[in-house]
């Protein structure tokens, strides 16, 4: 009886276990992308930067392998630390706003933004976010890429590396 009992505990961990991990997985590791802002950037302009975003998923197993694990993809944090060079002030920037899309697509979505930067807030900042929106079809894509519209308080004296992490929360697709 006990080993009949097991059995099915087992087997029924295995079935059901399979999105849930996905799930977990998904949501435990943020997709991080690195952005550069020039020293060149003018004050007071809304500029931009974009660049490509990966996640722990993606580099283990492939963009897309078992994103049909997964549905009501929501962002559930952002946050940007300033990399390089050490010590740059995150004050510097009066606004931002984080915009992802997928890579074979022109259509984007804001996800976090922050208005009224304060200008002693040190080499890291989180944005707010608006998790309002499912991006399933975004996050499921072959490729992400991230933008960040920016606006300067004050000049850079220097080229700013900033490293953005979007954390995503999912739920598993158990109807699939």
């Amino acid at each position: 009886m006990k080993r009949s009992l097991l059995s099915f505990i087992v087997i029924a961990t295995i079935m059901t276990g399979c999105a849930t991990v996905q799930s977990i997985v998904r949501s435990s590791f943020p997709y991080t992308a690195t952005l550069l802002v020039p020293a060149s950037s003018r004050t007071n302009t809304t500029l931009s930067a974009t660049s490509q975003a990966s996640s722990f998923d993606q580099i283990f197993t492939g963009q897309g392998s078992n994103t049909d694990a997964i549905k009501d993809v929501r962002i559930s944090s952002a946050r940007i630390d300033a990399t390089s060079p050490s010590g740059q002030n995150m004050g510097a920037f009066k606004t931002i706003r984080m915009y992802i899309s997928r890579g074979d697509s022109s259509s984007e979505i804001m996800v976090a933004s922050r208005e009224d930067i304060g200008t002693s807030v040190g080499s890291s900042i989180m944005l707010d976010i608006d998790n309002s929106r499912l991006l399933d079809d975004y996050i499921k894509g072959s490729t992400v890429r991230v933008r960040m519209e920016y606006v300067l308080r004050s000049p850079l004296t220097a080229d700013v590396s900033l490293k953005t992490s979007l954390g995503f929360s999912v739920a598993p697709n158990t109807a699939r």
